[in-house]
């Protein structure tokens, strides 16, 4: 797939639609918590996807990558990534674990899944609202491995070598200001119709 780089307002809207719908994202996980979460968007930009191992410092670093497919009006399929850490932090907290928490582990893995549900689900929402569309995320899939063994899956799923992806970085926080925040990235990769169709509405 190729296309023209977004514009600085096709991006600008793209990442009002994104804080959109990590807004609603917020609710959904604050209510999963028990406590008030935060979500925002500090950029969105463009990325190749098989260069998104460079983000997190290397192939070989181990991440939770979960991924689901973007179904309705429109089509494409969606990858979140957590660094280990984050995940692990993530996990603590839904979970009320301390200390390393096993991604493999049933509780944990259904929880990342969910957490990449809840994800998908509202910036889908936001999306479809915003274009009148009715989008809607596949059953998510979990992947608990080297960051390179993810993509070369993802790629090798969807049959997308060398596509680019639209890249939409989150970040977690509670209401403590001490508390460390979970960082996840986000990635959008929609088929060349539905790119076109998207950035055109």
């Amino acid at each position: 797939m190729t296309y023209s780089p977004l514009t600085e307002e096709q991006r600008d809207a793209l990442k009002e639609i994104s804080n959109i719908g990590m807004g609603h994202a917020a609710t959904a996980l604050s209510q999963l918590l028990g406590e008030t979460v935060y979500l925002r968007v500090p950029r969105v930009t463009e990325t190749d996807i098989i260069q998104v191992p460079d983000l997190f410092g290397g192939a070989d670093q181990v991440v939770a990558g979960i991924t689901l497919q973007m179904l309705g009006e429109a089509r494409g399929n969606i990858l979140l990534i957590f660094p280990r850490e984050s995940a692990n932090r993530l996990l603590g907290r839904l979970l009320r674990r301390e200390g390393e928490t096993p991604v493999f582990d049933e509780l944990s893995t259904s929880t990342l899944k969910e957490v990449g549900n809840i994800l998908a689900s509202a910036f889908l929402n936001a999306l479809g609202s915003l274009l009148g569309m009715t989008l809607i995320p596949s059953v998510p899939l979990l992947a608990y491995d080297m960051v390179g063994a993810v993509i070369d899956y993802v790629l090798v799923e969807l049959f997308q070598s060398g596509d680019r992806a639209i890249l939409v970085e989150t970040e977690f926080h509670g209401e403590d200001p001490g508390q460390e925040v979970v960082q996840g990235h986000f990635f959008l990769l929609p088929e060349p119709e539905t790119l076109e169709v998207l950035l055109g509405r």
